[in-house]
């Protein structure tokens, strides 16, 4: 493969990058014509996408850096090259973000921004080729390297021992989970089933025969069933899926997935933040046991997937990747004053992080959640917010729409610096932290708010909205 450069991605300044403190990223506004299902219908409508009328070529490191331009750029990811040169109008990222990929190896640059996009099958048309890998002479050594061939069997061996008792005791990653996050550390002490020398070591199961960290490694997905849909709101509903027989996903707070489907020959990939059934649920709920998965989405009546799973009939199967991102639970370490600021579905993450603070982290004082809608009927989980308020006093909830109607008593307008004064207290010897999820420019504007009330960037986390 070839050397990716070492730049910054999205480039600093870009429209993708919303500040330091967060994980958000922007989108462009495409022009009209341009959108997903428009860039499906082109590349089914027989029109030549890589200029090469159909050959597949191998390409070489300095082929692939000729073609660096606007009309005629091509870009390797993960040992194939695409033209991407038809697509520069279609990309949610805007022209400029896809020129940083232009004549080289993007994989990493890829990987960075949405490793989760399924680029074999969107670009599956604009396929140049295979990327032309010249042998390493490092393979060539690689078993003197170990000094015999002996000592390179025996190391062999022991790497495929490893394996086999990852393999055998994969289950009990999931039953020492919680330990691992009450005490931050799990001692797991391994005993044959037989004490005997082994004589052979199995096959391996599916996905299960690599070193390759998880973050460097493709998605998987599982086929999971729709069993259930509930409405949240006159435009929102909440799935519940169920995951294989044997399956168990246990999502952490703040972590997403990623839910796939074949809309007119083409995979349709978007990541949606899981929930709990609500957010005083039952003690042994078969979501908490990571048996269903629930996901609580948005149904747009002009949006290619929701407009779909509106319509999904129960008992139809999805694929779920995942999970992934980089929350990290550390961040909550010492919190005594949690604020949230959500818009819309940027509700998602704050609902499980409200339970966790709630029930998990005695250090917390106070949680307080601002969330802003269009209308009263837009709220989610409104009753159940209000039940909670009565039966928590360290929480408290705040409504602010900005097309009320005459009867509503509550806060009215948009985000405002006047109002997060008033919202974000901070007490003496307070540890705080402000939480913020929604549309990109809700986020940017809520976080410059927020720097401007005195909060540094380790009090700020954004997530992906």
């Amino acid at each position: 493969m070839l050397n990716v450069p070492s730049q910054s991605f999205p480039a600093a300044g870009s429209q993708q990058r919303v500040a330091p403190t967060g994980q958000s990223r922007n989108k462009v506004a495409l022009k009209p014509g341009h959108s997903l299902l428009d860039w499906i219908r082109l590349t089914k409508s027989g029109r030549d996408l890589t200029g090469l009328r159909g050959r597949l070529i191998e390409v070489t490191e300095e082929e692939l850096k000729k073609h660096n331009t606007r009309n005629d750029c091509w870009t390797c990811i993960r040992g194939m090259v695409y033209n991407v040169s038809a697509y520069m109008d279609f990309h949610p990222g805007g022209e400029e973000e896809l020129m940083r990929a232009a004549g080289i190896d993007s994989t990493d640059l890829f990987d960075q921004v949405h490793r989760w996009v399924n680029y074999e099958s969107m670009l599956k048309e604009c396929l140049v080729g295979r990327m032309a890998v010249k042998p390493s002479p490092a393979l060539r050594g690689s078993v003197s390297s170990f000094g015999s061939r002996n000592e390179f069997s025996e190391m062999h061996s022991f790497l495929w021992k490893y394996r086999i008792i990852l393999i055998q005791t994969s289950c009990l990653v999931a039953n020492i989970y919680m330990t691992a996050h009450s005490v931050g550390k799990v001692q797991v002490c391994l005993h044959k089933s037989v004490k005997d020398k082994w004589t052979k070591v199995g096959q391996p199961l599916e996905h299960h025969d690599t070193f390759i960290q998880c973050k460097d490694r493709e998605l998987s997905y599982r086929e999971c069933v729709l069993v259930s849909k509930s409405d949240v709101t006159h435009d929102t509903q909440v799935l519940c899926l169920q995951l294989p027989p044997g399956s168990n996903m246990q999502v952490p707070v703040g972590r997403h997935v990623y839910l796939k489907t074949s809309l007119q020959g083409t995979d349709v990939v978007k990541p949606y933040t899981p929930v709990d059934q609500s957010l005083i649920p039952p003690s042994q709920s078969s979501a908490e046991m990571g048996s269903d998965l629930n996901l609580m989405i948005k149904i747009y009546p002009d949006g290619l997937l929701t407009s779909h799973l509106a319509s999904l009939p129960i008992g139809s199967s999805l694929s779920v990747g995942g999970p992934e991102g980089s929350f990290s639970m550390r961040i909550l370490h010492d919190v005594t004053h949690l604020y949230m600021l959500a818009a819309g579905t940027g509700f998602t993450p704050m609902a499980r992080l409200i339970r966790l603070a709630l029930q998990d982290l005695t250090s917390i004082r106070k949680a307080k959640l601002m969330l802003f809608n269009r209308q009263e009927r837009d709220i989610l989980w409104c009753s159940q917010l209000d039940e909670l308020c009565t039966k928590e006093e360290r929480f408290e909830v705040e409504y602010v729409l900005s097309e009320p109607t005459d009867s509503w008593k509550g806060r009215r307008g948009r985000i405002d610096a006047c109002m997060l004064q008033n919202f974000l207290e901070r007490p003496e010897k307070a540890r705080c932290l402000v939480c913020v999820c929604g549309p990109t420019r809700f986020t940017e504007l809520a976080v410059q708010l927020v720097r401007q009330l005195d909060f540094s960037e380790e009090e700020i986390l954004i997530f992906q909205g």
